[in-house]
């Protein structure tokens, strides 16, 4: 999709193209992010309307914040960057729309928010429990508005990640180069996207490219042509070749990046 006059169309944009002020309005106007916008104020409301008591609002609220980026770390290391998505006709096309897109032109803002139907369900599969446990439905609500807002700044700093964009701040370039590390370097670690402290406990963290084994499948995500001529329903939604050679991949890919 591509964002003209205030409106989103069926054409492509590219991140590596877009300044920061048209990203931002970009940002705004995507559907998705006003989805969320809008949900998160029901369930703001919803939280205020019925509890007489902000603490067990705040707590829900906290806790979910804080559970999120393991969640966002599991998800992206064992769902995202597993197999098991693409080799089920069933389940082939969430995982092309959801990741494989977004490793094959990791500039293409289409594809790097994620879809509704994926992160709505995810979010109150994490967010309900906990604030149900911490005070019903009032704190399952803060929960959920938590999960909302935790995933709209997620989105942005991952668009900041894409863009041609030096952010001043230095934890947001931080965030910037290990990401790209993880697109055009490899795919193997730095799962966290904004918060690395999980990829550390678990030993997928690198700061540093020159310290981890490059991977041939960084812009594949190892669907390659063996794997098309098995599980080919990735491969016939793209209408695209999977190339024969991953690392030819790559330095296409790696063509794309900016990791200065």
């Amino acid at each position: 999709m591509q964002f003209v006059e205030g409106t989103w169309s069926s054409r492509e944009y590219s991140l590596d193209k877009m300044t920061l002020n048209e990203l931002v309005a970009g940002y705004f106007t995507y559907p998705g992010i006003q989805i969320y916008g809008l949900l998160s104020a029901i369930c703001v409301a919803t939280a205020l309307y019925f509890s007489d008591r902000l603490l067990p609002l705040i707590v829900a609220a906290v806790a979910t914040g804080l559970v999120y980026p393991l969640v966002w770390y599991l998800l992206h290391r064992f769902v995202l960057h597993g197999t098991w998505l693409y080799k089920r006709p069933e389940t082939a096309a969430v995982w092309k729309r959801i990741h494989f897109d977004h490793h094959q032109d990791p500039h293409n803002l289409a594809v790097l928010f994620g879809a509704l139907y994926t992160t709505v369900p995810t979010i109150l599969a994490v967010a309900v429990p906990i604030g149900w446990a911490v005070g019903g439905l009032s704190a399952a609500a803060a929960a959920v508005a938590s999960g909302l807002v935790v995933t709209c700044f997620y989105e942005f700093c991952h668009c900041i990640q894409h863009l041609r964009f030096t952010p001043k701040s230095r934890i947001l370039m931080l965030m910037k180069k290990r990401h790209l590390a993880h697109h055009f370097h490899s795919e193997r670690g730095n799962f966290g996207i904004t918060n690395f402290m999980w990829d550390r406990l678990f030993g997928t963290y690198y700061p540093d490219p020159k310290t981890f084994p490059v991977s041939a499948t960084t812009f594949n995500l190892g669907y390659t042509a063996e794997e098309a001529e098995r599980y080919p329903w990735v491969a016939e939604l793209s209408g695209l070749t999977i190339a024969n050679d991953a690392a030819e991949a790559n330095d296409a890919a790696q063509q794309r990046a900016d990791l200065r």
